[in-house]
C-alpha cells in the first residue's frame, strides 16, 4: 500500500521536537524524515510503469535480480580446460570440462586455465610461420653452451609440458610466469647435462640419455618449486658445433666413421679366423692326449712282458735264453730273402738258393703261383 502523509508527526501527532518529543525549538530545523521518505517514494514512482509502486512489484524486482544473479554462476568448461573455482579468493575446488556451477560473484570467482592442453615450448631458436612457409631462426645465446671437455656446443631442443591435473592450483598461485619459469629451467638444465658431458658422445649415440637426464632434472627443479607443471618430453632438434668449426668437425666425423668401419671389419675377421685356430688346436690337443695314451699305454705293456720274461728266466735261464735267440732271429729273417751256404760243394757252388715251400704250398692253394728269384743268382732256377 502506498505511503499517507498524516501531517505532523510521524505518528500524526501535532509537530515535535527535533527527538520526537516537547515542542519544536527555535534552533536550526533538522533534517525530516517524512519529508526524505516522501521524496524517495516520488522519485521511485516516476521510475516505475505507470507511476504505481507497491510492496508486490518490490518483491518482484528483487526475486528477478536475485535469479539473474543466481543464474550468472553457470559457466561452461572447454575440453582443453579445468575450472579452478575461488571463494572469496581462496581456491576450493576444480572442476572438469563441460557444464558447472558456482556460487554468483563476488562470492565466487572461476579461472579457466588450459590445463588439459600440451604446450610446446622452444629454446635456442624460433619458429615463425610466414608466407613462404616456416621460418626458424638461430638464439646463438639461448643454444651455444659449453661442454665437459671445454667445447662448445650448439644445441637446440623442444619442451613439451602441460599442467598437472592435480596442480592446478599450484600453477595458478605458486609461480608468478609459468611459461618464463619453465624455460629458465629448461635452459638451466640443459646446460647442466652438457657441462658434465663430452662432446663426441653428444654429436653421436647420447641423445636419448641426454633427453632423458634433462626431463628428470627439469621435473625435479619444478616440482621443488611446487609449480604444478608436468614435463612430459625433451626433444633434441639440432646438436652441431658451432657454424665456425663445423666443417673441421665434419671431416673428425668422417675419420672416425672410417675408424669404427675398419674396426668392425677386423673384429669380423677375427670372429671367423679365432673359431677355426681354436678348432684346429683342441683338434691337436686332442691328437696329442690319444698319441701321449697310445705311447703309455704300450710302454707299460713292453714293461709288463719284459718283466714277465724275466720272472720265466730266472725260472729257466738257458731255455728261455734260447727261446728269446729263437724268437729273434724269427723276427729279423722272417721277411729278408734268403741264402743257403753249402761249404761241402765245389768252388762257386757254396751258395744254394733258399726255398720257401710254405709259400708255395700256399700259393697253390690259392690259385696265385708265385716265384722267387735268388738275389744273388739272377735267372737261375730254384732247386
Amino acid at each position: 500500500m502506498a505511503w499517507k502523509n498524516q501531517g505532523g508527526g510521524p505518528w500524526g501527532s501535532g509537530p515535535k521536537g527535533p527527538w520526537g518529543s516537547g515542542p519544536q525549538s527555535s534552533g536550526p530545523t533538522p533534517p525530516d524524515l517524512e519529508d526524505l521518505l516522501r521524496r524517495g517514494q516520488d522519485k521511485l514512482q516516476s521510475l516505475l510503469p505507470g507511476g504505481n509502486f507497491s510492496v508486490m512489484g518490490v518483491i518482484i524486482a528483487v526475486l528477478a535480480a536475485a535469479a539473474i544473479w543466481g543464474l550468472s554462476g553457470f559457466f561452461r568448461v572447454q575440453p582443453d580446460e579445468l575450472g579452478v573455482v575461488l571463494r572469496f579468493g581462496k581456491y576450493v575446488r576444480t572442476v572438469q570440462p563441460g557444464l558447472n556451477y558456482h556460487l554468483p560473484y563476488p562470492i565466487e570467482t572461476v579461472l579457466l586455465p588450459k590445463a588439459l592442453r600440451v604446450s610446446s615450448m622452444s629454446i635456442g631458436m624460433r619458429v615463425s610461420e610466414g608466407r613462404t612457409g616456416t621460418t626458424i631462426r638461430d638464439v646463438p645465446e639461448e643454444s651455444l653452451m659449453l661442454t665437459g671437455d671445454e667445447n662448445i656446443v650448439d644445441v637446440d631442443f623442444t619442451v613439451l609440458w602441460r599442467i598437472k591435473p592435480d596442480g592446478v592450483g599450484n600453477f595458478l598461485f605458486n609461480i608468478q610466469n609459468p611459461e618464463g619459469t619453465v624455460k629458465a629451467v629448461a635452459e638451466s638444465a640443459m646446460r647442466e647435462v652438457i657441462g658434465r658431458s663430452e662432446i663426441q658422445p653428444i654429436l653421436t649415440g647420447a641423445r636419448t640419455a641426454t633427453e632423458t637426464a634433462v626431463q628428470e632434472l627439469m621435473q625435479k627443479t619444478l616440482d621443488e618449486y611446487g609449480s604444478g607443471v608436468l614435463v612430459q618430453q625433451v626433444q633434441l632438434q639440432k646438436v652441431d658445433p658451432p657454424t665456425q668449426v663445423i666443417d673441421a668437425f665434419r671431416d673428425v666425423q668422417a675419420a672416425r666413421a672410417d675408424q669404427e668401419r675398419l674396426q668392425n671389419e677386423a673384429r669380423t675377421y677375427a670372429n671367423r679366423v679365432i673359431p677355426d685356430a681354436r678348432g684346429r688346436s683342441a683338434q691337436i690337443l686332442q691328437g696329442a692326449e690319444g698319441y701321449k695314451e697310445q705311447t703309455v699305454a704300450e710302454a707299460k705293456g713292453q714293461t709288463a712282458r719284459f718283466l714277465s720274461v724275466y720272472e720265466e728266466y730266472k725260472k729257466a735261464p738257458d731255455v728261455t735264453r734260447q727261446r728269446i735267440y729263437l724268437e729273434t732271429m724269427e723276427r729279423i729273417f722272417g721277411n729278408a730273402d734268403k741264402l743257403v751256404y753249402d761249404p761241402g760243394s765245389g768252388a762257386g757252388q757254396g751258395v744254394l738258393p733258399y726255398l720257401p715251400l710254405g709259400e708255395l704250398s700256399r700259393g697253390q692253394r690259392s690259385q696265385q703261383p708265385q716265384q722267387q728269384q735268388p738275389s744273388g743268382q739272377p735267372g737261375g732256377s730254384s732247386r
